[in-house]
């Protein structure tokens, strides 16, 4: 499927810093929730992820990311997640966090 480039656009993915990292035992694959600072205009965000392959929590406090900050909330079991963190998925069904080279500032847009 091919998107137009105004599709593109309006997908709004931002970077973010990880501020909190929470075991979520009621997911039915294993995942964190995650507590993300996108800066001031988009503020902090909650979501869970599927990233306990490859990282354990405290690998994940203070690291950037990126993440689609314009879906639609959605309710995963008690827990509503606001934004979509990025990555690559392996075959194993392993992710690689997407993320910037160099620490920048929170919220600024990919493009």
């Amino acid at each position: 499927m091919i998107l137009t480039w105004s599709e593109f656009e309006r997908v709004d993915m931002r970077v973010g810093t990880i501020l909190e990292v929470n075991d979520f035992p009621e997911a039915r694959k294993p995942a964190y929730q995650l507590t993300i600072d996108f800066g001031p205009e988009i503020g902090i965000r909650k979501t869970s992820a599927q990233i306990t392959q490859r990282y354990q929590k405290g690998d994940l406090l203070n690291r950037q990311l990126v993440a689609v900050v314009n879906f639609p909330k959605k309710q995963i079991g008690k827990f509503m997640s606001e934004c979509l963190v990025l990555g690559a998925v392996g075959s194993a069904g392993d992710v690689i966090l997407l993320a910037p080279d160099f620490k920048i500032e929170n919220g600024l847009r990919i493009g």
